[in-house]
């Protein structure tokens, strides 16, 4: 973890200040999570919104990097907001939150594009974390969130519309689970579902270690294979299951058994 953290300081530190908008209908909540983050690796939190109408205007005007949005607020709801960012092509990083331990939003929201989903009551460190990575793109979960979101992709019937229209098919089956330690290049297929068609053996490989949440220089030692390979795996898949982030991706390769 410690390796993580440095490695996302330094890539973000690269970048400048990370800005950073915040949405809640909970004045104390926002309050809270300023000063949790403000001044925090770079962070400078440049405004605040109550709903999801007002935090529209709020990324229009001042155009953040990462948008901390709660997924329940009056008028508009976050995931109202991030169908509409999304509609309007906006590629602002959105992490939602919830006070709720509940399933009942969680793929809704990763697949319109919230680059993570976090409980408000998260930890300070694992919040700074999410708003360092959503900067580069890179998903974070709460480690209750991400074991919710293995079980609920598992569960949920395959939509042979969408995997015909992008060159694949398949049935739901074992989901592997196991972090770095347990993923090789033998581990990788023992215990999963074939590759569904249109997808190599070597792309679902690595699909299914994005899915258990290695990072690409993870995939790449499990898979001796170099980062540069594992990215051009990546983007292949990116086109042939029709998704655009990781996130999106991990959900799709879940559904189908990877």
């Amino acid at each position: 973890m410690d390796a993580m953290v440095n490695e996302t300081e330094s890539e973000t530190t690269g970048m400048g200040s990370v800005r950073v908008l915040l949405v809640d209908d909970e004045a104390l909540m926002r309050a809270g999570l300023r000063l949790m983050i403000h001044g925090t690796h770079g962070i400078d939190v440049i405004g605040e919104a109550a709903d999801g109408n007002t935090a529209l205007e709020q990324i229009d005007a001042l155009d953040p990097d990462v948008v901390l949005m709660d997924i329940r607020m009056p008028r508009m709801t976050g995931l109202e907001a991030l169908r509409t960012l999304r509609a309007q092509g906006s590629a602002t990083r959105v992490v939602m939150l919830t006070a709720f331990d509940t399933d009942e939003f969680l793929l809704e929201a990763l697949r319109a594009g919230a680059v993570s989903f976090l409980l408000k009551d998260s930890p300070p460190d694992e919040v700074v974390q999410a708003v360092l990575d959503a900067a580069g793109d890179r998903p974070r979960f709460s480690p209750d969130v991400l074991t919710r979101l293995v079980r609920l992709a598992s569960d949920v019937p395959v939509d042979t519309e969408s995997a015909d229209a992008a060159g694949a098919s398949g049935a739901a089956g074992a989901v592997g689970t196991g972090g770095a330690g347990g993923s090789g290049a033998g581990g990788a297929t023992s215990a999963a579902a074939a590759a569904p068609s249109g997808i190599t053996d070597r792309e679902w490989e690595v699909g299914r270690l994005v899915a258990q949440g290695l990072a690409n220089p993870e995939v790449g030692e499990a898979l001796f294979m170099s980062v540069a390979t594992v990215k051009t795996h990546l983007g292949r898949l990116y086109h042939k299951l029709q998704v655009t982030n990781r996130v999106q991706l991990a959900i799709r390769v879940l559904e189908l058994g990877g």
